[in-house]
C-alpha cells in the first residue's frame, strides 16, 4: 500500500511528500489496523490573509474494511498541520484498536449476573417486568443515575459531569477532532458561557453559544428575593 499525497489548488513539493512518508509510518499504522486499504493525504491553502495562522490545511483519510477514519488540522505551514493531523489519526487508530480488543476479550453476562456487575441495574420479576421500589404512597420509584424518578418520569440513559476549563473556539475544534465526536461542549474563554461546536456537511463546522437571558434572571430574582412594601 502506498500513501497518495495530492494538493487542492496548491502545489505539493517533493520535500513535503518525503516528510509525509517519514511521519506516517505504514508499519505502525498496519499494526493498529491490519485491514488498511488506502491512505490519502490532501493539502490545501487558504488565501485569506486574516487566517494566516491557519492558512495550510492537511486532511488524512484512512480507508479500511472497517469505518473510514479522517483527521484534519490547520496551521501556519503544511508541516505543522501534518504533525497535528498525524497526532489525531494516531489517537483515533489507537481508540479503534482498543475497542476491538476490548470487545474480543469481554465475556457476555447472563441476565442473573447483571445486577452483580452493573450498579443500579434493574431487576426483573417472574413475569419479566422491571421491579421498582415503592414509596409510602404506593407510587413506583426508580433510580436512574443520581436521579430518583416517581411514576412515569423522564428516561435518562446516561448522566455525566465533567470539569471544564475555559477554552477558545480553535481549541474546542481541536478537542472535538481529537475525541472523534460530531459535537463538543465547552466553556468559551471570552464569554465564560457554555457553547457547543458541531460538525456540519463535509468539513464545515457550526457553533452554538448560550447567553443568560437578563429578563428571566431578573424575574426569578424578584420572585424569590423580592421585598414587601409597607
Amino acid at each position: 500500500m502506498d500513501i497518495v499525497v495530492k494538493g487542492r489548488k496548491t502545489e505539493v513539493p517533493e520535500r513535503f511528500r518525503k516528510h509525509v512518508a517519514e511521519k506516517l509510518k505504514l508499519e505502525k499504522i498496519q499494526k493498529l489496523d491490519g485491514k488498511v486499504i488506502s491512505l490519502d493525504v490532501e493539502v490545501s491553502k487558504e488565501p485569506n490573509p486574516r487566517q494566516a495562522d491557519r492558512s495550510d490545511r492537511v486532511e488524512i483519510t484512512l480507508r479500511s474494511r472497517g469505518p473510514v477514519i479522517r483527521a484534519e488540522a490547520a496551521a501556519s505551514d503544511p508541516y505543522a498541520a501534518l504533525d497535528l493531523a498525524a497526532e489525531k489519526l494516531d489517537a483515533r487508530l489507537r481508540k479503534q484498536h482498543d475497542k476491538r480488543h476490548t470487545r474480543r476479550g469481554a465475556r457476555r453476562l447472563t441476565a442473573a449476573e447483571v445486577p452483580d456487575h452493573v450498579p443500579g441495574a434493574a431487576t426483573l420479576n417472574g413475569n419479566g417486568r422491571t421491579v421498582h421500589d415503592e414509596d409510602s404512597d404506593g407510587v413506583p420509584v426508580k433510580k436512574i443515575g443520581s436521579l430518583e424518578v416517581k411514576g412515569e418520569g423522564p428516561l435518562v440513559v446516561r448522566e455525566k459531569t465533567h470539569v471544564a476549563s475555559p477554552m477558545t473556539l480553535d481549541q474546542a475544534l481541536y478537542e472535538m477532532e481529537l475525541v472523534g465526536h460530531d459535537f463538543y461542549l465547552f466553556v468559551d474563554s471570552e464569554t465564560k458561557e457554555p457553547s457547543v461546536v458541531y460538525r456540519r456537511h463535509a468539513y464545515d463546522y457550526g457553533v452554538i453559544h448560550l447567553n443568560t437571558d437578563p429578563m428571566v434572571t431578573q424575574a426569578q430574582s424578584s420572585a424569590t428575593g423580592g421585598t414587601l412594601g409597607g
